[in-house]
């Protein structure tokens, strides 16, 4: 029963959020990604018009749509449905996605449940000064449609649930997933200084994280490398500048580098403070609308709570391939991300390759491969605490393969719901064949929701 109500109050606010959030305003018509075109307003009194362009052109274009998470970037091309209108000087935008999914797994590891996943992000941007300052908030209900703090995935870890290790699991987005100001100068026709704060938000290190990125917008699981590519885009207090000129964009951040706690509805990240201890660099290049690549370098101090002690080096590297096709689109990412322990030298390193195809308006196939790293924490069952003086430290790479499919269908005037299905199998390195055999499998139906125009 509480499954049922939580799942019920996902969905509703979703679609609660579709319908009534835009329909307040008669000049806030339904549009296909608000793609920047530098509204002005001579007398900072009439309404911005919204005749800006389908699609972005340039890397500077791109950045000041400000779609994804933190300042991260995907292809000028990368199209991203929401809702947007005006009101005064105000452009307003917001988008969102939920999946109600199933998933059961075999082997002995193997389990099952019922769960959602889910965000809603509104956003506001206006001129201000000689720049444009954005205001972007982003939710996820996910502490309460993810019971248990967290949800079953072979081979994952990373993060504590009951003060424990998660292993075999995902665990939930925080409530706030970002609150964050943006302000954006054009120094020049093809230069851009842009500053970033975020009591919650995104640093500058890796590619736009899976729940945000195009190539992954229809898969309803977490990958498995999350924790060596992507996993900061929960951060707390977070500053970054950037300087774009023309295609090449350099950034640095500073953050607190201590992950989440499993306290998943609260503000502040751990009981002892938030100072900004850690810090990122990135730069990204965006020659082509359809390419963007980055690479990213970060000391992260003290990220997971069980190792208090143990400080991370954590690189990243990615190339993003977006093609925009009749009725469709093709979507790829190509990932590698490490984390170095700073006090025993140990490395993990994973590799994630997506490919998202659109086609028929309404239809969507991807996959999703991976070589994992994982950590010898893999040994010990779900929810068994670690032994006095454990050690953490590599045991080997775990491949997945996950292959879905599903289809549009419009169930309100904002909202579209897609059924679908994904299949994962997987193979086991040596080491972990006794705990989990040498090729399970999992299988997710599912219905996603998504606010569109």
């Amino acid at each position: 029963m509480h499954r049922l109500r939580a799942l019920t109050l996902a969905l509703a606010v979703l679609a609660l959020s579709a319908q009534l959030t835009f329909a307040q305003h008669d000049d806030m018509p339904g549009m296909q990604m608000p793609m920047h075109s530098s509204p002005k307003s001579p007398d900072n009194e009439t309404p911005m018009q919204m005749d800006m362009p389908i699609s972005a052109a340039t890397l500077i274009e791109a950045q000041l749509n400000h779609a994804s998470s933190g300042t991260s970037i995907e292809p000028a091309s990368t199209s991203v449905p929401m809702l947007m209108g005006s009101y005064k000087n105000w452009m307003l935008m917001l988008h969102g996605t939920a999946f109600i999914t199933d998933i059961q797994q075999s082997g002995p590891r193997g389990t099952d449940k019922l769960f959602s996943t889910n965000w809603i992000m509104p956003m506001a941007m206006r001129q201000l000064g000689p720049g444009e300052l954005s205001l972007r908030a982003m939710f996820s209900l996910e502490p309460a449609t993810i019971t248990g703090r967290q949800y079953p995935l072979l081979f994952q870890q990373g993060e504590t649930a009951f003060g424990k290790p998660i292993i075999d699991g995902q665990h939930p987005h925080n409530f706030f997933m970002e609150v964050a100001a943006l302000y954006d100068i054009h120094l020049g026709e093809r230069s851009l200084l842009s500053l970033y704060a975020a009591p919650v938000g995104d640093p500058a290190i890796g590619p736009t994280a899976y729940p945000h990125r195009l190539s992954a917008s229809e898969n309803p699981l977490a990958a498995l490398g999350h924790h060596q590519e992507d996993s900061t885009h929960i951060a707390y207090n977070v500053l970054t500048a950037g300087l774009t000129f023309h295609s090449v964009r350099v950034e640095a951040s500073g953050f607190h580098g201590a992950e989440p706690t499993e306290q998943r509805w609260g503000f502040q990240p751990s009981p002892n403070g938030h100072a900004i201890d850690s810090y990122s660099s990135r730069i990204t290049f965006s020659p082509r609308p359809n390419w963007s690549a980055q690479y990213s370098i970060a000391h992260l101090n003290s990220p997971e709570s069980l190792y208090p002690n143990d400080a991370q080096q954590r690189q990243t590297a990615s190339i993003m391939y977006n093609r925009p096709l009749h009725n469709g689109n093709w979507s790829n990412t190509l990932v590698w991300g490490r984390t170095k322990s700073l006090s025993d030298h140990s490395k993990e390193n994973s590799y994630l390759l997506e490919s998202l195809i659109k086609f028929r308006t309404r239809n969507y196939a991807w996959t999703r491969i991976e070589n994992a790293g994982r950590s010898n924490e893999l040994l010990f069952s779900s929810g068994s605490p670690l032994p006095p003086n454990f050690v953490e430290s590599p045991i080997g790479h775990v491949a997945a393969y996950s292959f879905g499919y599903d289809r549009d269908y419009r169930i309100a005037s904002h909202l579209l719901a897609a059924p679908g299905a994904q299949f994962t199998t997987y193979s086991t390195p040596d080491a972990l064949v006794s705990a989990y055999g040498r090729h399970p499998f999992g299988a997710a139906i599912f219905v996603r929701l998504r606010i569109t125009q």
